[in-house]
Formats: C-alpha cells, sequence, structure tokens
C-alpha cells in the first residue's frame, strides 16, 4: 500500500522540524515555509501563506495536511496575527478544500484556554474557550473554522492544542516546574499527529498535546479513546 501524501506547513519552524523528520518513513512529505527547509526530508516549497494560489500548489494531491505555519508568538499585536494565523489559516484550509485535501492536523494552543490555568481549574476540551491572549483568539479561530469546514464541506478536521513544545533538557535544566505538567516531547507530538492523520473514524475534535504528564492539568482522555494516542513521556521522570 502507497504512503500517504502529507504536507507540512511551517516545515522550517521548531516543531516542523521536528515533525518531518519523524514522519519521513511514515509518509510521503511535502514540505512547505516561507523560508527555505534545510536538508528537507522530501519536496520543499517556499511560500507564504497570504498565497492562496501557491498554497493549491502545495496542497494538490495531499492526502492530509498538518498545519504548523503561522505566528507562535503569545505577545504578537493584531496586525501580525490577523495575517498569520487569521488569514493564513483560512487560506490553507480553502486550499486544502478546493484540491480535495480531506484531511487537516491543526497546531492550536493550550492558550486558548489559559485562564483556566490561571484560576488553577483542571480542563477539559469540551469547556468553553478562555484565551489569555489575542494570540490564543487567533487560535480559537482556527479551532472554530475546522468546525465549519467539518460541517460545512465534509472535511475531517483533528485540532491539537500544543502544550510546552521541548526537548527533555528543557525539562531536566527548567526554572519553574510548570512544565511539568505541560510538556509535550517532540516524539508524543509526533505520535499525536500521526495518529491525527490515520484516525478516519473522527472527522474533528480538539484535543490537549501534551505527553503522559504525571502532573498534568489539562485532559488528555479523549485523545487516548478516540486517537489511540498512548503517551510514552512523563516530565516526572526528571524530578
Amino acid at each position: 500500500m502507497a504512503a500517504k501524501k502529507v504536507l507540512i506547513t511551517g516545515a522550517a519552524g521548531s516543531i516542523g522540524t521536528q515533525m518531518r523528520a519523524r514522519l519521513k518513513d511514515r509518509y510521503t512529505l511535502r514540505l512547505l515555509d516561507r523560508r527555505p527547509v534545510p536538508e528537507p526530508e522530501g519536496e520543499a516549497m517556499i511560500c507564504d501563506l497570504a498565497d492562496l494560489e501557491e498554497l493549491e500548489r502545495a496542497c494538490a494531491g495531499m492526502d492530509a495536511a498538518v498545519h504548523l505555519a503561522g505566528d507562535p508568538s503569545g505577545g504578537a499585536g493584531w496586525e501580525a496575527l490577523l495575517e498569520a494565523n487569521v488569514k493564513g489559516t483560512y487560506n490553507l484550509f480553502e486550499a486544502a478544500r478546493r484540491q480535495g485535501v480531506k484531511r487537516i492536523v491543526f497546531a492550536s494552543t493550550n492558550h486558548v484556554t489559559g485562564f483556566y490555568e490561571m484560576e488553577k481549574t483542571y480542563t477539559t476540551p469540551e469547556m468553553l474557550a478562555r484565551p489569555d491572549s489575542l494570540y490564543g483568539v487567533s487560535k480559537a479561530f482556527g479551532e472554530d473554522l475546522g468546525r465549519f469546514f467539518v460541517d460545512e464541506y465534509g472535511m475531517a478536521v483533528i485540532c491539537l492544542r500544543i502544550g510546552s513544545f521541548q526537548p527533555e533538557e528543557a525539562v531536566k535544566n527548567r526554572g519553574g516546574d510548570r512544565i511539568l505538567s505541560t510538556w509535550l516531547s517532540p516524539r508524543d507530538c509526533a505520535q499525536l499527529v500521526w495518529r491525527g492523520i490515520e484516525a478516519e473514524a473522527v472527522k474533528y475534535g480538539i484535543f490537549y498535546g501534551i505527553s503522559g504528564n504525571t502532573r498534568a492539568y489539562w485532559d488528555t482522555q479523549n485523545a487516548r479513546q478516540l486517537l489511540g494516542y498512548a503517551p510514552e513521556d512523563d516530565a516526572e521522570r526528571f524530578v
């Protein structure tokens, strides 16, 4: 059986670099970024999220898209977020729809529900969004946009609310203990992504993207039950 063809946007970023290295043996990859992708593990394209025509070309022939591109800064201003995370996300979803890409794994963020964390409230995916920043607002838009594309066009969208994506060294050398609750290891992130691609029975879902941390205060049960997620890492082993 031929490997699925998967587009990764933001492929030159910190998460994208890890994902392409860890998914290259599972899928045929097409890698997209607005800057050159170093040592690409597949076909590479330079494209800005503002260019819908080029995004269509990037999506052509793909079975799935992993949308990591965007402005990752929690302190970014509205204009930057509007272009990258609102308009850019719409363009990627629309390009995928036009080209018949049936499944998108969307990199959302824990900041969509950040005010619950401030109040020390254990948080589950079905709770109402409470963004702690305009960055969180922009990612909440992406989650709702995904819901629309599922209902209106019959696509499938898996939203991963990424926690603290860091190497083991960041946990070992931590300056505070938050990461013991919020850590997402690169290999657990890769597993969440490929399970999101392969979970064909799941047409839409919001899932917290963290490892199997003993101190977790974001619930991952739906990822385990619906996606089959079985995290390999727990930040507690570095305590």
